[in-house]
């Protein structure tokens, strides 16, 4: 059974950092498109940042947090990570790490179940 589980979440003031992880079990991420996803209040749910597999390294970002997110996989400890720098109270949400065995960021099948993060004085 496919398994992940989102930490690292937080509050934090406008400008800080925080890394998010997203461990798998059931599977490994070498085998999988990565994707992080994120749900403000009352806002539907958007893509953030996606890598896929067997790509050396392709990675797409959305326009808001280019420069300032980069997401990483961990193959050994089967973890995949998202560095959030600079951040704004704008990326407030819950933010969801994502499975796919798909060679795209289209469709995702398998989700964790959520971190909350809070940028805010």
């Amino acid at each position: 059974q496919l398994q992940l589980v989102e930490s690292g979440g937080g509050l934090v003031q406008p400008g800080g950092s925080l890394r998010l992880s997203c461990a798998a079990s059931g599977f490994t991420w070498d085998y999988y498109t990565i994707g992080w996803f994120r749900q403000a209040p009352g806002k539907e749910r958007e893509g953030v940042s996606c890598d896929i597999k067997n790509s050396d390294g392709t990675t797409y970002y959305a326009d808001s947090v280019k420069g300032r997110f980069t997401i990483s996989r961990d193959n050994a400890k089967n973890t995949v990570y998202l560095q959030m720098n600079s951040l704004k109270p704008e990326d407030t949400g819950v933010y969801y790490c994502a499975a796919s065995l798909d060679d795209g960021c289209s469709t995702f099948d398998d989700w964790g179940q959520g971190t909350q993060v809070t940028v805010a004085p």
